[in-house]
């Protein structure tokens, strides 16, 4: 699935007026000048130091497909505390021929609050099924935040989906996020599905097909995995460990 054949093609984005409520996406620059983000294969990686405007990215795209900003499935409408900012209001999705038949907005900060959202909604009068049936029907406040991201990915997420993931790498460990890998493997080679990811984690951004973004004080720029801060840095503390401590710390380096 590439191009024509993609759910979203692109996000357009107008210009500020000047007109709407000053927030704090006016001092990213990676959101307040963007006019245009293309999607051309299954998997869009947004990826970026903290601040820097891919998750606020990511946020308004999943409000402008129709999720709820706290996250969930199309059909979530609950609320915790309003914290979005106002960029969906000027985007504009441009949309394939084709549409998702599922859909996911996953921010592992808010999945307490989805995870008891679904105990209230399954608590309400003849639920039938329970909504936690089709997260593998065990209470995800009863699992390790690891362990509940898991279960939304491996149970919840369908063939034909529409998921944008706002790092998902946060409580999972380094098998785990091997394990996310494969999955995003599946849907793409088989199922069919679309992802906007935003990360920091080197191996979930491993995927070799997809396409980089990175935010920055320039903006927001097409990037290749090989020179991506997050892969450069964590290459050389794996590579180099006693000397970057030595420069970091001052510590003498390590005998080996």
């Amino acid at each position: 699935m590439q191009g024509e054949d993609l759910f979203i093609r692109r996000a357009e984005v107008k210009a500020p007026t000047g007109a709407e409520p000053q927030d704090y996406t006016q001092a990213i620059p990676s959101v307040n000048l963007l006019r245009c983000l293309p999607f051309e294969r299954n998997i869009t990686y947004l990826v970026g130091e903290n601040g820097s405007g891919k998750s606020t990215i990511l946020e308004a795209v999943a409000i402008a497909a129709g999720f709820n900003p706290e996250g969930g499935t199309l059909n979530f409408r609950f609320t915790s505390r309003l914290s979005e900012s106002g960029l969906w209001k000027r985007i504009r999705l441009v949309r394939g021929s084709r549409r998702p038949k599922t859909g996911f907005f996953l921010r592992t900060e808010c999945l307490f609050n989805l995870a008891t959202e679904i105990e209230r909604l399954d608590a309400e009068p003849a639920p039938s099924p329970l909504i936690i049936d089709s997260y593998g029907g065990r209470s995800l406040h009863e699992q390790s935040h690891g362990e509940a991201i898991m279960a939304v990915l491996q149970n919840r997420f369908g063939a034909a989906g529409l998921y944008l993931l706002d790092e998902p790498e946060a409580a999972l460990s380094p098998s785990r996020q091997l394990s996310f890998l494969k999955l995003l493997h599946e849907h793409v080679e088989r199922l069919g599905s679309q992802f906007l990811i935003a990360t920091h984690s080197p191996i979930v951004l491993g995927y070799p097909t997809a396409t980089i973004y990175e935010t920055s004080a320039a903006g927001l720029h097409e990037t290749s995995y090989d020179n991506v801060q997050n892969v450069l840095l964590t290459r050389e503390f794996l590579l180099n460990r006693a000397q970057v401590l030595t420069g970091l710390l001052g510590a003498k380096p390590a005998k080996t």
